[in-house]
């Protein structure tokens, strides 16, 4: 323990971590010494995701994602004092709290933080809330931002594999300003929900150096250049300096103290330490003790997002990052991941499941996952003749393409439910062997895979992401990774650790080689992967370009 606090009361002091997620905002209370998990709680969105209307039924075009910020702020309010009153503790046992959020998820905001959406004149416009990570409506920005980046040869492409996604903070903006200029005008902040939310518990704005360096296109101590910005639009030149550009904070400093608004909101002492913002997946690797060059964690839910610090330094094709520091002080921080991984699941649940099967899984006491999961589980490799690519959602990593689309092949009349997914779960699989793939290539070696998030329940998976991957399989020790991880930040914030590593040595969770690769299964996925990289290449790299005239197609249609 750092020399702060007294070693008499050492045992009992708690940090509190806030994950803020796609559909909820769930709260850990971890206590210093050891990291045990003492109390957790969950508040689900009110307003969920906004993808089909505003709360006023405003329609949105397809691709949209959008929030509402008095979500997260709900999710102080009730989350927080839950947790602590669940753990069992005394406020003042807390002497800090930290947060992560979704990636890149954005609003524009008042010079004072309050959002655009917010203003009564305001609600019903779309360009005023916002823009979740998996708002993908931005990608004819993105594709002008790529080309014009490679024409002029910006030398920050290159840390993003060539391509900036339309995820991201410049793309998004960009989308604003040419689709409602008023509202571009109007804000005076650009900011992402994770420092926002910091924002609002200790009332200073500071950028975290992970979401600014991943997200923000940030580099070596400056974003590209206003010459670029307004060869985009010309309107567009000052959106660093007047918009976006503010102090930074890195991983693990304090932001500020809590404030006594937000100790009202929380039940937790004014004035304890507010850490830097994190993002749910980066701040994941600490807590599963990946703190060595060429462990990569899989977080794995909706989404997957693929973590990873190293000591070399390499351009990965289709990454989303490589950042000084990213994830930790003194190594690059690399980031990749797909963008479709348990939604795809939960879509052909939704979509696909027949009544007698639920009705069977009903019966079992299961869940249609479980039940179907079972039934696959059954099956040998290549049993149910069927490929198909994870894409339903776009792809991140490693075509960086989010108008690319499902695919599966391989269908007859006597194809059933639980081929279908299983094919799907060997997709997310495939995907995520061609990320590992783009490293080792790049000459960033993986050297070993942990994976974290609520996917981890599911064994068959887990195994066949080891027989695809060849790689054993360890998994994080904790069903709260993103928010355990920002309670260590927290504990190094208020001055209980000198660094993160100390406190991962300390706080993290990790069970190594859980899973481990079956010699026989994969040499049998070795030949379906060779398949999917055909797929893949075929579809994805411009020999046929049918999903992206089938996205024009609904776009003209749904105009």
């Amino acid at each position: 323990m750092h020399a702060e606090h007294d070693e008499s009361t050492s045992r009992d002091l708690c940090v509190v971590g806030v994950d803020f997620g796609t559909l909820s905002g769930r709260a850990v209370v971890v206590r210093v010494r050891d990291g045990a998990e003492l109390g957790v709680a969950e508040h689900p969105y009110q307003h969920a995701v906004l993808d089909r209307e505003l709360p006023d039924g405003t329609p949105l075009p397809p691709d949209w994602a959008l929030q509402v910020p008095s979500d997260y702020t709900d999710v102080l309010r009730t989350a927080v004092p839950e947790a602590v009153a669940r753990a069992g503790v005394r406020p003042e046992q807390v002497i800090g709290i930290g947060t992560d959020f979704t990636a890149c998820t954005v609003l524009p905001a008042l010079a004072d933080g309050t959002p655009l959406c917010e203003l009564p004149e305001y609600t019903t416009r779309p360009h005023a809330y916002v823009k979740l990570w998996r708002h993908h409506a931005a990608q004819g920005q993105a594709d002008r931002i790529n080309a014009l980046a490679a024409e002029r040869k910006e030398p920050w492409l290159g840390r993003y594999g060539g391509k900036v996604s339309s995820e991201w903070e410049f793309a998004k903006a960009l989308q604003v300003l040419e689709e409602d200029p008023e509202i571009y005008r109007r804000t005076e902040r650009w900011v992402e929900a994770a420092d926002w939310i910091v924002w609002r518990l200790c009332g200073a704005y500071v950028r975290n150096a992970c979401t600014a360096g991943y997200k923000g296109l940030y580099q070596e101590g400056s974003y590209p250049s206003s010459d670029y910005l307004a060869a985009l639009h010309p309107d567009f030149a000052a959106f660093v300096t007047d918009k976006l550009d503010q102090a930074i904070g890195q991983l693990g400093e304090k932001a500020g103290r809590l404030t006594a608004e937000a100790a009202a909101w929380t039940g937790l002492p004014e004035g304890i330490a507010v850490c830097v913002g994190n993002v749910d997946a980066h701040v994941t690797a600490p807590a599963a003790v990946a703190v060595e060059p060429g462990q990569m964690v899989a977080i794995m839910g909706t989404s997957t997002c693929h973590v990873m610090s190293s000591d070399q330094r390499g351009t990965v094709p289709g990454m989303c990052g490589v950042v000084d520091g990213g994830i930790l002080p003194g190594l690059w921080g690399y980031e990749a991941g797909q963008s479709g991984v348990g939604d795809i699941f939960a879509w052909f649940i939704r979509t696909s499941l027949p009544a007698e099967y639920a009705e069977r899984a009903a019966a079992a006491g299961q869940s249609p996952h479980e039940y179907l999961t079972e039934l696959a589980a059954g099956q040998r490799v290549g049993e149910h003749g069927l490929i198909a690519l994870d894409w339903h959602s776009g792809n991140r990593s490693i075509l960086v393409d989010h108008d690319l689309s499902g695919v599966l092949l391989g269908q007859s009349l006597s194809t059933r439910p639980e081929d279908v997914y299983r094919a799907l779960l060997e997709a997310t699989a495939f995907g995520t062997r061609t990320i590992i793939d783009a490293f080792e290539t790049a000459a960033v070696p993986v050297r070993e895979l942990i994976i974290a998030g609520g996917l981890t329940k599911n064994a068959l998976l887990m195994q066949i992401y080891a027989d695809v991957t060849r790689r054993p399989l360890g998994v994080i020790g904790s069903a709260q990774g993103p928010a355990l991880g920002a309670a260590m930040h927290a504990a190094v914030a208020a001055g209980a650790y000198p660094d993160i590593r100390a406190a991962a040595r300390a706080m993290g969770k990790v069970r190594r080689g859980v899973y481990q690769p079956d010699p026989e299964r994969a040499a049998s996925y070795e030949r379906m992967y060779a398949e999917y990289r055909v797929l893949h290449d075929y579809f994805g790299r411009g020999t046929n370009e049918v999903m992206h005239r089938l996205r024009r197609m609904r776009a003209e249609a749904s105009s």
